[in-house]
């Protein structure tokens, strides 16, 4: 029996299997809501019993919030641990969608079928790709090729609060050679794609206090200094004319992209003037030395998220304010340590702040950029796998975002992770009438099953 009898086993039972996805999606674990508490415990019986169906070993494991799925299967080779997701976001506003949320279906469309409803894309149909490539092994060869731990969460869309303490007290259990994680997608909606770099993410809130209250500008404009007037200042020399970030050391931990990755980067054709011409923009405004998926995926950037104060009702109120606040972001990459970048943010705001002017911080914790080691033969062979089930080759990609399970399991677990996904850029995930193509559960399923052939080769 080889691959191909897999394969097969997937095209004939993809009726089935789309049917149990509709099952899934039919149960609304909406995280973020207490009234749904019930409904994510019933998703994550429903995955218990699936895998348990299967002969995984799995059970419901409880946490302060909704629940964990863990399931293990011994086996030979390497051993892998499946990441997804078993919760959904909120479906507000309801009168936007075409059909019910939590009433999935096929449809056909002018681009082809898609199955519609609300976690369709993220993640229970990316899930479920995983879960049916599986099942088809099992049906085939009867049992797995290799050892792997299945783990699903139910907080991902309301910030995972359970996820790291459940991780730090299991962590021998869920240790593996290497992650999956079924939450990206297509790159373009065409190119099949592994993610390598996840930008991390830094925040500041802060508010800068001048005088002691609100001024009459008639009285005090000109002679006294005005906050939002230093705030601006300090946050327009935050980039230079090139576009570059400023702050001292701000790209000493910042690596060059390797040749082989610019390379497929190139290949990849990006047209990053329909990207901005989208959104009604035409020219890159960051650093202007990079390309534009540079400038996306492995530099690091600062943005002003939100700026307010003084008098912003109708009408004129004519004072200087006594405060002026701004939110600031920074995605970062490669090494560099939030840590050191908010201090140099801090520095650089307070000495650039007048006599007799104040600043407060209201900030969480920030998180450091993933890159995972592309030498490890398991990518490449993932790689592969990929390239002979989709028309185009597999492409190793980076991502502007940030997905914090990947750096979880690299601090906490020890181990890189793959994060190959077959979303589609119009899957409308967090918004209504979400959908998930039939062409990509098909061809995910079909995925998983060339991916776990590879990895279990020696």
């Amino acid at each position: 029996m080889s691959l191909d009898t897999v394969l097969s086993r997937i095209d004939s039972d993809l009726d089935a299997a789309t049917e149990r996805l509709l099952d899934l999606l039919r149960i609304p674990s909406v995280s973020t809501d207490p009234a749904y508490k019930e409904d994510c415990d019933k998703a994550a019986d429903w995955l218990v019993s699936e895998l348990q169906a299967l002969g995984i070993s799995a059970e419901k494991r409880p946490t302060p919030g909704h629940p964990m799925v863990v399931g293990h299967v011994d086996g030979d080779g390497p051993h892998l641990l499946f990441y997804g997701h078993y919760d959904v976001q909120p479906v507000d506003p309801l009168e936007l969608w075409d059909t019910p949320p939590f009433e999935p279906a096929i449809e056909d469309t002018p681009k082809g079928k898609v199955i519609r409803g609300r976690g369709s894309s993220d993640d229970k149909g990316q899930l479920m790709t995983f879960v049916e490539a599986c099942r088809a092994w099992i049906a085939v060869h009867g049992k797995l090729p290799c050892k792997i731990t299945f783990f699903f969460e139910g907080e991902e869309e309301s910030g995972s609060p359970s996820l790291v303490p459940f991780m730090e007290e299991n962590a021998k259990e869920l240790g593996a050679d290497i992650a999956l994680i079924c939450d990206t997608g297509l790159f373009e909606s065409s190119v099949p794609a592994i993610t390598t770099q996840l930008r991390g993410l830094l925040g500041e809130d802060f508010t800068i206090t001048g005088p002691s209250r609100d001024l009459h500008s008639g009285m005090y404009g000109g002679i006294a200094m005005n906050p939002i007037r230093v705030l601006t200042k300090i946050l327009a020399g935050l980039h230079d004319e090139t576009g570059a970030i400023t702050l001292p050391g701000f790209y000493d931990d910042v690596p060059e992209l390797a040749d082989e990755i610019r390379a497929q980067w190139q290949g990849l054709n990006f047209d990053h003037e329909s990207f901005l011409g989208d959104v009604g923009l035409k020219s890159p405004a960051g650093e202007q030395d990079r390309t534009p998926l540079e400038m996306i995926w492995s530099r690091p950037t600062c943005d002003v998220n939100g700026i307010w104060g003084g008098y912003t009702g109708d009408g004129f109120k004519t004072v200087l304010p006594s405060e002026a606040s701004a939110k600031v972001s920074f995605r970062l990459v490669g090494q560099q340590d939030p840590d050191k970048i908010r201090k140099a943010f801090r520095s650089y705001l307070e000495d650039n702040l007048p006599e007799g002017f104040t600043v407060e911080y209201r900030t969480d914790k920030g998180a450091p950029a993933s890159q995972m080691s592309i030498d490890d033969p398991a990518f490449e062979k993932a790689r592969k796998a990929l390239s002979d089930e989709w028309p185009r080759p597999a492409a190793y990609v980076g991502c502007g975002g940030s997905i914090p399970i990947a750096g979880y399991f690299k601090e906490i677990l020890g181990m890189d992770s793959m994060l190959i996904g077959f979303g589609r850029d119009d899957d409308q995930i967090h918004s209504p009438n979400e959908k998930y193509d039939l062409e990509s559960f098909h061809k995910g399923t079909r995925s998983w099953a060339r991916i776990l052939d590879e990895l279990s080769k020696g």
